[in-house]
């Protein structure tokens, strides 16, 4: 089974590529969604989180103290790697988890993760996709979505690579600029993965 990562900048569309391949019936590991709940079911990766930021990391009811957490990787970069130097393991143990409950004949699955290139996890995948959408549209996206404002969009922008150094690595690219059919796209590089395999 080919084991095939998908990303993209925030607002870019990936989940929406996500939908339309679980359409196809292949199976999506949604990375970033799993951190968020391994971050309290994870026993490994919530004592590393514990002994690297402190016993109030954790509310005494077990769930994740945000706030905190945030306050302290929030502009601090150092801080920040350290924290996602704990949480990519454990998204990679999960992961391994979930690949082995997927059925034998299943020709392949993708793992979506906003962090595929920066974490490098992409090197545990057999190929790549990126998705990406120009940088006004996807402003329009998720201010409109997220109700925040075009500097607070901005700002998680500069935390990931840039549309350019992704390309430099991606295996596949999808454009989702409203005027190429995405359905389209995503159809011959569902046929390419299936050929792949075959």
């Amino acid at each position: 089974m080919l084991k095939v990562g998908i990303t993209g900048g925030i607002g870019s569309g990936k989940t929406t590529v996500c939908r339309i391949f679980e359409v196809l019936g292949i199976p999506v590991f949604y990375a970033d969604l799993v951190a968020k709940e391994i971050m309290v079911k994870d026993l490994i990766l919530v004592e590393g989180v514990r002994s690297a930021f402190g016993q109030e990391s954790y509310f005494d009811t077990g769930a994740l103290n945000n706030k905190h957490i945030a306050a302290i990787v929030f502009n601090n970069q150092l801080e920040l790697e350290k924290l996602n130097a704990l949480v990519h393991p454990a998204v990679f143990r999960a992961f391994d988890s979930w690949v082995a409950g997927v059925p034998g004949d299943t020709p392949y699955i993708l793992k979506e993760a906003a962090l595929l290139f920066e974490s490098e996890s992409y090197k545990m995948c057999d190929a790549s996709i990126l998705v990406t959408a120009p940088k006004q549209t996807k402003l329009d996206r998720v201010t409109a979505r997220d109700g925040v404002s075009t500097e607070q969009v901005l700002a998680r922008m500069d935390k990931q690579f840039t549309d350019e150094q992704k390309l430099a690595v991606a295996d596949h690219h999808l454009l989702n600029d409203e005027s190429a059919s995405l359905i389209l796209q995503v159809l011959t590089l569902h046929q390419t993965f299936l050929n792949a395999k075959a």
